[in-house]
């Protein structure tokens, strides 16, 4: 299987299990391209030891039109001593290249100890626009280590007079907890051109979900925010009340699992989204959140006026009564607009196969545009045979 593209622009050895250790190991999948016409190399899913990252480094130094770079798991298997060589060979090729885009560092068990090598990245490439960190066991200590990273190339191109080019960030599944939620928060308010933030399942709990809402407030072209599976409780959901207006541009909304309910009463943050400060927003996920009636009551009046571009509203493992008429009066709304309710298990299964009827639509329309495409290309060519017939038969005539 090749690993090059037919347009000769994309590297890929992608989800292949390989396992590659030495120089000779990796040395197929380089020998014979010219790195200076890669666009985008995928290693992802594959273990790679020290002296193959190496080798991996050389090629990646000398790729001058490089925009993506996927190295995402590909240290499983690794001792923990291999890590931060290897992680240190790939982060300094790609350090000063101007071109790249997204990097790709998910999936590798990295924990607070192996961070260091990305710092010199972190501070010196600032124009990278996509950072994705996530599931790498980071820690609160090492998320402070890169958030601060993070803040001090923010710093550097504000004295450089140019605005940050970091416009998502993606770090879920990493333990940061409280203890780098504030860092991660002066290090949003710094760069403050981010459109989308995913920070789900981090154990941080309302002290820092009060700072993240701060930080973030600071980035008016939000569109996309998850921390689905952290704690806000009640003050932390007054705090981001207090940040939602910031981001006039948002469109999708996640905070499932995120302890909003209060005693019963609505949240402030779900008052201030009926209210319509966010008149963009077209996904709101709210599962798991104690929710009780007086919520959907709120949700139901405003939706017509407040809330008109929503399209997917997921209420799903709240308290909600089965036979709640505002729920029903959610989903009516919401249908009419070409959009869906979500609340039990039944909703779920019927968008999944409404989406595998779309597929199997889909397909089935391709299939029907091919064979038509098939015939007509067929039926020319016949008339050209046919032509061509007539045109020797014209000749011999003539000749006779």
């Amino acid at each position: 299987m090749s690993a090059i593209s037919s347009d000769g622009k994309i590297l890929s050895v992608d989800g292949r299990g390989a396992k590659y250790n030495t120089r000779e190991d990796i040395a197929p999948i380089l020998d014979g391209i010219d790195p200076t016409k890669i666009h985008e190399v995928h290693f992802g899913g594959n273990t790679i030891g020290v002296d193959a990252s190496l080798a991996i480094a050389e090629f990646l130094q000398k790729a001058s039109n490089i925009k993506i770079a996927d190295f995402a798991d590909i240290f499983t298997g690794r001792l923990i001593s291999e890590i931060p060589q290897a992680l240190t060979a790939i982060c300094d090729a790609l350090k000063d290249k101007t071109s790249l885009v997204e990097i790709n560092l998910s999936d590798n068990a990295f924990g607070g100890r192996s961070v260091d090598p990305m710092v010199p990245f972190l501070i010196k490439n600032r124009s990278f626009q996509v950072l994705k960190l996530n599931n790498n066991g980071l820690g609160p200590a090492g998320g402070q280590v890169l958030a601060g990273a993070l803040l001090e190339s923010a710093t550097l191109s504000k004295k450089e007079g140019t605005p940050s080019n970091l416009r998502t960030f993606i770090c879920g599944r990493n333990r940061l907890e409280n203890g780098s939620a504030s860092a991660w928060a002066e290090a949003f308010a710094a760069h403050g051109g981010l459109v989308e933030v995913r920070m789900p399942q981090n154990g941080i709990r309302m002290d820092g979900i009060i700072a993240l809402a701060k930080g973030l407030a600071k980035n008016p072209k939000l569109q996309y925010i998850d921390l689905q599976d952290n704690t806000f409780g009640e003050e932390g959901a007054k705090a981001w009340a207090n940040s939602m207006r910031a981001w006039p541009d948002l469109q999708t909304l996640n905070l499932s699992d995120c302890f909003l309910s209060a005693n019963g009463e609505v949240p402030k943050l779900i008052s201030t989204l009926a209210e319509g400060s966010n008149p963009k927003l077209q996904s709101l996920q709210l599962q798991n959140n104690n929710l009780e009636g007086d919520t959907a009551q709120l949700l139901a009046e405003n939706i017509m006026e407040n809330m008109r571009g929503l399209k997917s509203l997921e209420l799903q493992e709240n308290d909600f009564e089965e036979d709640d008429e505002n729920l029903e009066a959610l989903r009516v709304s919401l249908k009419q607009r070409g959009g869906k309710l979500f609340v039990t298990d039944e909703d779920e299964d019927e968008d999944e196969e409404e989406e595998k009827e779309k597929e199997e639509r889909a397909e089935k329309e391709a299939e029907l545009e091919m064979d038509l495409e098939e015939k007509a290309f067929k039926g020319k060519t016949e008339k050209n045979e046919a032509d061509e017939l007539a045109d020797l038969m014209s000749n011999v005539k003539i000749q006779s």
